[in-house]
Protein backbone atom coordinates (compact mmCIF):
# COMPACT_ATOMS: atom_id res chain seq x y z
CA UNK A 1 0.00 0.00 0.00
CA UNK A 2 2.10 2.83 -1.36
CA UNK A 3 -0.12 5.53 0.13
CA UNK A 4 1.12 4.59 3.57
CA UNK A 5 4.80 4.08 2.83
CA UNK A 6 7.11 5.98 5.19
CA UNK A 7 4.16 7.46 7.09
CA UNK A 8 3.27 7.39 10.77
CA UNK A 9 0.17 5.22 10.92
CA UNK A 10 -2.41 4.44 13.61
CA UNK A 11 -3.92 0.98 13.08
CA UNK A 12 -7.36 0.60 14.66
CA UNK A 13 -9.34 -2.58 15.12
CA UNK A 14 -12.36 -3.61 17.18
CA UNK A 15 -11.66 -7.28 16.46
CA UNK A 16 -9.19 -9.20 18.61
CA UNK A 17 -5.68 -8.10 17.64
CA UNK A 18 -4.50 -11.64 16.86
CA UNK A 19 -7.33 -12.18 14.32
CA UNK A 20 -5.75 -13.47 11.09
CA UNK A 21 -6.71 -10.42 9.02
CA UNK A 22 -5.34 -8.06 11.67
CA UNK A 23 -2.01 -9.87 12.00
CA UNK A 24 -1.63 -9.93 8.22
CA UNK A 25 -2.17 -6.18 7.95
CA UNK A 26 -0.09 -5.28 10.99
CA UNK A 27 2.84 -7.26 9.57
CA UNK A 28 2.48 -5.60 6.18
CA UNK A 29 2.24 -2.11 7.67
CA UNK A 30 5.19 -2.74 9.98
CA UNK A 31 7.31 -3.40 6.91
CA UNK A 32 6.15 -0.35 4.94
CA UNK A 33 5.50 2.49 7.37
CA UNK A 34 7.88 4.76 9.25
CA UNK A 35 6.00 4.16 12.50
CA UNK A 36 3.03 1.97 13.39
CA UNK A 37 0.86 2.18 16.50
CA UNK A 38 -1.82 -0.46 17.11
CA UNK A 39 -5.03 0.57 18.86
CA UNK A 40 -6.92 -2.53 19.88
CA UNK A 41 -7.86 -4.62 22.88
CA UNK A 42 -7.16 -8.26 23.77
CA UNK A 43 -10.42 -8.59 25.67
CA UNK A 44 -12.65 -11.51 24.78
CA UNK A 45 -15.69 -9.23 24.91
CA UNK A 46 -16.57 -7.28 21.76
CA UNK A 47 -18.32 -4.63 23.86
CA UNK A 48 -15.20 -4.13 25.99
CA UNK A 49 -12.96 -3.97 22.91
CA UNK A 50 -15.25 -1.40 21.33
CA UNK A 51 -15.35 0.68 24.53
CA UNK A 52 -11.55 0.56 24.75
CA UNK A 53 -11.13 1.84 21.19
CA UNK A 54 -13.84 4.51 21.53
CA UNK A 55 -12.34 5.88 24.76
CA UNK A 56 -8.91 6.19 23.18
CA UNK A 57 -10.36 7.92 20.13
CA UNK A 58 -12.33 10.29 22.34
CA UNK A 59 -9.45 11.36 24.54
CA UNK A 60 -6.50 10.66 22.24
CA UNK A 61 -4.94 12.87 19.59
CA UNK A 62 -4.20 12.16 15.93
CA UNK A 63 -1.64 14.95 15.62
CA UNK A 64 1.40 12.68 15.58
CA UNK A 65 -0.02 10.47 12.82
CA UNK A 66 -0.06 10.98 9.07
CA UNK A 67 -2.67 8.30 8.42
CA UNK A 68 -5.18 5.94 9.96
CA UNK A 69 -5.75 2.33 8.93
CA UNK A 70 -9.10 1.08 10.19
CA UNK A 71 -9.11 -2.71 10.31
CA UNK A 72 -11.94 -5.15 10.79
CA UNK A 73 -15.40 -3.53 10.81
CA UNK A 74 -14.57 0.09 9.94
CA UNK A 75 -18.35 0.65 9.92
CA UNK A 76 -18.08 0.91 13.70
CA UNK A 77 -15.41 3.62 13.48
CA UNK A 78 -15.51 5.89 10.45
CA UNK A 79 -19.21 6.90 10.47
CA UNK A 80 -18.84 8.16 14.06
CA UNK A 81 -15.19 9.12 14.40
CA UNK A 82 -14.37 10.28 10.88
CA UNK A 83 -13.87 13.84 12.16
CA UNK A 84 -10.78 12.64 14.04
CA UNK A 85 -9.07 11.86 10.74
CA UNK A 86 -9.50 15.22 8.98
CA UNK A 87 -6.43 16.02 6.93
CA UNK A 88 -5.13 12.46 7.27
CA UNK A 89 -4.94 9.62 4.79
CA UNK A 90 -7.58 7.02 5.70
CA UNK A 91 -7.46 3.38 4.65
CA UNK A 92 -10.29 1.01 5.64
CA UNK A 93 -10.41 -2.74 5.44
CA UNK A 94 -13.83 -3.25 3.85
CA UNK A 95 -13.53 -6.97 4.51
CA UNK A 96 -17.27 -7.30 4.98
CA UNK A 97 -20.28 -5.20 4.08
CA UNK A 98 -22.79 -4.84 6.91
CA UNK A 99 -25.62 -4.64 4.39
CA UNK A 100 -24.48 -7.66 2.38
CA UNK A 101 -23.89 -9.74 5.52
CA UNK A 102 -27.00 -8.86 7.54
CA UNK A 103 -29.52 -8.52 4.71
CA UNK A 104 -28.32 -10.73 1.83
CA UNK A 105 -26.25 -13.39 3.61
CA UNK A 106 -27.72 -13.91 7.09
CA UNK A 107 -31.14 -12.49 6.06
CA UNK A 108 -31.61 -10.86 9.47
CA UNK A 109 -33.40 -7.87 7.95
CA UNK A 110 -35.74 -7.56 5.00
CA UNK A 111 -34.58 -5.50 2.03
CA UNK A 112 -36.06 -2.01 2.19
CA UNK A 113 -36.68 -2.19 5.95
CA UNK A 114 -35.46 0.48 8.37
CA UNK A 115 -32.69 -1.79 9.66
CA UNK A 116 -31.60 -2.74 6.13
CA UNK A 117 -31.38 0.94 5.22
CA UNK A 118 -29.34 1.59 8.36
CA UNK A 119 -26.91 -1.16 7.33
CA UNK A 120 -26.59 0.38 3.88
CA UNK A 121 -26.02 3.82 5.42
CA UNK A 122 -23.18 2.47 7.59
CA UNK A 123 -21.49 0.96 4.54
CA UNK A 124 -21.86 4.05 2.36
CA UNK A 125 -20.77 6.40 5.12
CA UNK A 126 -17.67 4.26 5.70
CA UNK A 127 -16.78 4.23 2.02
CA UNK A 128 -17.16 8.02 1.80
CA UNK A 129 -14.82 8.45 4.75
CA UNK A 130 -11.96 6.42 3.23
CA UNK A 131 -9.33 7.37 0.68
CA UNK A 132 -8.67 3.71 -0.06
CA UNK A 133 -10.50 0.50 0.84
CA UNK A 134 -8.97 -2.93 1.10
CA UNK A 135 -11.10 -5.92 0.12
CA UNK A 136 -10.39 -9.65 -0.01
CA UNK A 137 -11.18 -10.42 -3.67
CA UNK A 138 -11.54 -8.62 -7.00
CA UNK A 139 -15.09 -9.98 -7.16
CA UNK A 140 -15.92 -8.16 -3.94
CA UNK A 141 -14.36 -4.94 -5.22
CA UNK A 142 -16.58 -5.14 -8.30
CA UNK A 143 -19.66 -5.81 -6.18
CA UNK A 144 -19.04 -3.07 -3.62
CA UNK A 145 -18.40 -0.54 -6.38
CA UNK A 146 -21.64 -1.43 -8.15
CA UNK A 147 -23.83 -1.90 -5.05
CA UNK A 148 -22.82 1.32 -3.30
CA UNK A 149 -22.14 3.53 -6.31
CA UNK A 150 -18.48 4.30 -5.64
CA UNK A 151 -15.47 4.29 -7.99
CA UNK A 152 -13.89 0.90 -8.57
CA UNK A 153 -10.50 2.54 -8.09
CA UNK A 154 -11.32 3.02 -4.41
CA UNK A 155 -10.74 -0.72 -3.81
CA UNK A 156 -7.43 -2.52 -3.54
CA UNK A 157 -7.42 -6.33 -3.31
CA UNK A 158 -5.46 -7.82 -0.45
CA UNK A 159 -5.83 -11.58 -0.35
CA UNK A 160 -5.75 -13.39 2.97
CA UNK A 161 -2.63 -15.25 4.07
CA UNK A 162 -2.23 -18.16 6.44
CA UNK A 163 -0.01 -17.86 9.50
CA UNK A 164 2.95 -19.95 8.33
CA UNK A 165 4.38 -20.20 11.81
CA UNK A 166 1.41 -22.50 12.52
CA UNK A 167 0.33 -23.78 9.12
CA UNK A 168 3.26 -25.29 7.23
CA UNK A 169 3.76 -28.54 5.27
CA UNK A 170 4.19 -31.68 7.33
CA UNK A 171 2.82 -35.18 7.49
CA UNK A 172 1.60 -36.75 10.72
CA UNK A 173 0.37 -40.32 11.31
CA UNK A 174 -3.37 -40.85 11.27
CA UNK A 175 -5.18 -41.55 14.55
CA UNK A 176 -6.06 -45.14 15.35
CA UNK A 177 -9.77 -44.48 14.76
CA UNK A 178 -9.08 -43.50 11.14
CA UNK A 179 -6.67 -46.34 10.48
CA UNK A 180 -5.56 -46.54 6.88
CA UNK A 181 -8.77 -45.04 5.53
CA UNK A 182 -8.86 -41.97 3.28
CA UNK A 183 -9.28 -39.02 5.66
CA UNK A 184 -11.43 -36.09 4.58
CA UNK A 185 -11.42 -32.97 6.78
CA UNK A 186 -13.57 -29.87 7.04
CA UNK A 187 -13.41 -27.08 9.59
CA UNK A 188 -15.45 -23.92 9.87
CA UNK A 189 -17.63 -21.68 11.98
CA UNK A 190 -20.75 -22.93 10.15
CA UNK A 191 -21.76 -19.59 8.63
CA UNK A 192 -24.61 -19.79 6.09
CA UNK A 193 -22.45 -19.01 3.04
CA UNK A 194 -20.15 -21.96 3.83
CA UNK A 195 -22.88 -24.35 2.73
CA UNK A 196 -22.38 -26.82 5.55
CA UNK A 197 -25.58 -28.64 4.56
CA UNK A 198 -23.87 -29.61 1.28
CA UNK A 199 -20.96 -31.13 3.21
CA UNK A 200 -23.34 -32.89 5.60
CA UNK A 201 -25.34 -34.37 2.71
CA UNK A 202 -22.14 -35.52 1.00
CA UNK A 203 -21.04 -37.24 4.22
CA UNK A 204 -24.49 -38.80 4.48
CA UNK A 205 -24.03 -40.29 1.01
CA UNK A 206 -20.68 -41.78 2.07
CA UNK A 207 -21.74 -42.69 5.62
CA UNK A 208 -20.58 -46.16 6.64
CA UNK A 209 -18.40 -46.41 3.48
CA UNK A 210 -15.36 -47.99 5.09
CA UNK A 211 -12.98 -46.48 2.56
CA UNK A 212 -13.40 -43.05 4.17
CA UNK A 213 -13.12 -41.34 7.53
CA UNK A 214 -14.46 -37.80 7.99
CA UNK A 215 -13.48 -35.13 10.51
CA UNK A 216 -15.93 -32.25 10.84
CA UNK A 217 -14.41 -29.55 13.07
CA UNK A 218 -16.89 -26.86 14.06
CA UNK A 219 -20.25 -26.33 15.83
CA UNK A 220 -22.33 -28.58 13.60
CA UNK A 221 -26.03 -28.88 14.43
CA UNK A 222 -27.29 -31.30 11.75
CA UNK A 223 -25.04 -34.26 12.48
CA UNK A 224 -24.85 -37.51 10.53
CA UNK A 225 -24.40 -40.36 12.96
CA UNK A 226 -22.04 -42.87 11.38
CA UNK A 227 -19.03 -44.90 12.45
CA UNK A 228 -16.78 -43.17 9.89
CA UNK A 229 -17.61 -39.59 10.93
CA UNK A 230 -16.20 -37.74 13.94
CA UNK A 231 -17.35 -34.29 15.03
CA UNK A 232 -15.12 -31.95 17.02
CA UNK A 233 -16.66 -28.69 18.20
CA UNK A 234 -13.49 -26.62 18.53
CA UNK A 235 -9.69 -26.85 18.31
CA UNK A 236 -6.90 -24.37 18.99
CA UNK A 237 -5.04 -23.37 15.82
CA UNK A 238 -2.00 -25.50 16.65
CA UNK A 239 -4.22 -28.55 17.21
CA UNK A 240 -6.16 -27.83 14.04
CA UNK A 241 -2.92 -27.76 12.06
CA UNK A 242 -2.12 -31.22 13.40
CA UNK A 243 -5.43 -32.60 12.13
CA UNK A 244 -4.94 -31.01 8.72
CA UNK A 245 -1.45 -32.50 8.60
CA UNK A 246 -2.72 -36.10 8.62
CA UNK A 247 -5.73 -35.50 6.34
CA UNK A 248 -5.66 -36.82 2.79
CA UNK A 249 -8.17 -34.29 1.44
CA UNK A 250 -9.60 -31.02 2.78
CA UNK A 251 -12.90 -29.34 1.97
CA UNK A 252 -12.62 -25.57 1.42
CA UNK A 253 -15.87 -24.38 -0.19
CA UNK A 254 -17.75 -22.17 -0.17
CA UNK A 255 -20.55 -24.53 -1.19
CA UNK A 256 -23.80 -22.57 -0.70
CA UNK A 257 -25.28 -21.90 -4.15
CA UNK A 258 -28.03 -19.53 -3.02
CA UNK A 259 -25.95 -16.84 -1.31
CA UNK A 260 -24.22 -14.49 -3.74
CA UNK A 261 -21.56 -13.57 -1.20
CA UNK A 262 -20.34 -17.18 -1.28
CA UNK A 263 -19.39 -16.65 -4.94
CA UNK A 264 -17.38 -13.50 -4.18
CA UNK A 265 -15.34 -14.86 -1.26
CA UNK A 266 -12.30 -17.11 -1.12
CA UNK A 267 -12.63 -19.10 2.12
CA UNK A 268 -9.86 -18.39 4.59
CA UNK A 269 -9.36 -22.13 5.08
CA UNK A 270 -8.27 -22.39 1.43
CA UNK A 271 -5.17 -20.33 2.24
CA UNK A 272 -4.46 -22.57 5.24
CA UNK A 273 -4.80 -25.78 3.20
CA UNK A 274 -2.59 -24.34 0.47
CA UNK A 275 0.07 -23.28 2.98
CA UNK A 276 0.13 -26.87 4.26
CA UNK A 277 0.22 -28.21 0.67
CA UNK A 278 -2.98 -30.18 1.12
CA UNK A 279 -5.30 -31.27 -1.72
CA UNK A 280 -8.60 -29.42 -1.43
CA UNK A 281 -12.01 -29.12 -3.00
CA UNK A 282 -13.33 -25.63 -3.75
CA UNK A 283 -16.73 -24.39 -4.82
CA UNK A 284 -16.61 -23.40 -8.48
CA UNK A 285 -17.06 -19.61 -8.39
CA UNK A 286 -15.40 -16.44 -9.72
CA UNK A 287 -13.61 -15.57 -6.46
CA UNK A 288 -11.91 -18.94 -6.08
CA UNK A 289 -10.82 -18.86 -9.71
CA UNK A 290 -9.01 -15.55 -9.12
CA UNK A 291 -6.22 -17.55 -7.47
CA UNK A 292 -6.85 -21.23 -8.10
CA UNK A 293 -7.28 -23.49 -11.13
CA UNK A 294 -7.44 -27.23 -11.69
CA UNK A 295 -4.13 -27.02 -13.54
CA UNK A 296 -2.58 -26.53 -10.10
CA UNK A 297 -1.63 -29.67 -8.19
CA UNK A 298 -4.12 -30.63 -5.50
CA UNK A 299 -6.86 -28.20 -6.59
CA UNK A 300 -10.32 -29.54 -7.39
CA UNK A 301 -13.63 -27.80 -8.08
CA UNK A 302 -17.24 -28.89 -7.70
CA UNK A 303 -20.48 -27.08 -8.56
CA UNK A 304 -21.78 -25.13 -5.59
CA UNK A 305 -24.85 -26.57 -3.87
CA UNK A 306 -24.39 -30.10 -5.25
CA UNK A 307 -23.79 -32.64 -2.47
CA UNK A 308 -23.74 -35.60 -4.82
CA UNK A 309 -21.10 -33.96 -7.01
CA UNK A 310 -19.04 -33.33 -3.89
CA UNK A 311 -19.35 -36.96 -2.76
CA UNK A 312 -18.47 -38.23 -6.23
CA UNK A 313 -15.42 -35.96 -6.40
CA UNK A 314 -14.21 -37.25 -3.01
CA UNK A 315 -14.47 -40.84 -4.30
CA UNK A 316 -12.75 -39.88 -7.56
CA UNK A 317 -9.80 -38.23 -5.76
CA UNK A 318 -9.47 -41.18 -3.38
CA UNK A 319 -9.43 -43.67 -6.25
CA UNK A 320 -6.80 -41.64 -8.10
CA UNK A 321 -4.52 -41.54 -5.05
CA UNK A 322 -4.73 -45.29 -4.58
CA UNK A 323 -3.62 -46.09 -8.13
Amino acid sequence: MKRLEHKRVLFITTKNVDYIRNTQEITLLSEQTAELTVLGSKSGSYVKRLAYVYSHLLFGSMKRYDAGFVGFSPQLILPFWGWKFRGKTVVADFFISVYDTMVCDWKKFRKGSVMANLCRWLDKRTLRGADLCVCDTKAHGDYFSSEFGVARELFHTLYLKADRSIYYPRRLPKPQEAGNRFVVLYFGSVLPLQGVEVITDAMRILAEDDRFFFYFIGPATDRVEASNIRYIDWLAQEQLAGYIAFADLCLAGHFHAGIEKAKRTIPGKAFIYRAMEKPMILGDNPANRELFSESMEGIFFVPMGDARALAERIVEISNAEQK
